[in-house]
């Protein structure tokens, strides 16, 4: 009996806190960005602003060139679809 007792105890007392905090760091560095996500993450924000930027541009020039454009872009509900139309959205 005092075998056993000599083998739980430190089981209980060293080895099970242990594994529980070892886990609980694993944990806990694992629910924050790397360094390479925080740099993915601002290279994707820099792209997305640059192409808002060049989407803008490229409504200025059509505005300019043609300032209706927009309703010839943009469906309208009551116009007669085409043929063509509905078999595109297939």
């Amino acid at each position: 009996m005092d075998l056993d007792a000599v083998i739980i105890v430190p089981i209980v007392v060293i080895g099970l806190p242990w594994l529980i905090f070892h886990y609980i760091t694993k944990w806990k560095t694992a629910a924050t960005l790397s360094g390479g996500d925080e740099k993915l993450l601002d290279d994707l924000h820099d792209a997305a602003r640059r192409l808002d930027d060049r989407l803008n541009t490229i409504e200025r020039i059509m505005t300019a060139e043609n300032p209706q454009w927009r309703q010839h872009a943009l469906p309208e509900s009551n116009r007669p679809r085409l043929l063509s139309d509905e078999e595109s959205e297939r």
